[in-house]
């Protein structure tokens, strides 16, 4: 894969993990101009797990997922995907995508992207750190033979 392929897989997950207030926040108070080519729009994938995590897959049930796809007056286009049904988030991410794939990486808008990347991450670690504190290790004793 190329480097911009990357950096757009990276942005795109970014934007999906993020609440609609921190991507509004990122937008700003002015949508640019832009026409939706695919109007936001709400349905469902199939989840799936893995036995213990690597094991076999299986089907786990389905999300609800809302997509969107805009292209910006100056001509970029942004797709976006946002777990549950909001409408709005969908659409703000679709437009920070295109905007993200104009604007150079040295960008306030994707410094700001990369901020909000480490806010997640920071948030991950200590959830991750706040499950270890409550895990339980359990062994079996072999009575004498």
């Amino acid at each position: 894969m190329t480097a911009p392929t990357i950096d757009r897989q990276r942005w795109m997950a970014i934007l999906a993990r993020a609440s609609r207030a921190e991507i509004a926040e990122l937008v700003g108070p002015e949508l640019p101009r832009h026409d939706l080519l695919k109007a936001p729009e709400t349905g469902t994938v199939m989840v799936e797990g893995r036995a213990g995590g690597a094991g076999r897959r299986f089907n786990l049930g389905e999300a609800t997922v809302t997509r969107c796809v805009v292209r910006l007056s100056d001509g970029p286009m942004g797709f976006s995907y946002a777990l549950g049904r909001d409408a709005r988030k969908a659409r703000l991410a679709a437009i920070l995508d295109a905007r993200l794939q104009r604007e150079e990486v040295t960008s306030p808008l994707h410094r700001a992207v990369s901020d909000l990347a480490a806010r997640q991450g920071a948030a991950r670690e200590l959830a991750s750190r706040q499950a270890a504190a409550t895990k339980v290790d359990f062994f079996t004793l072999v009575r004498g033979a």
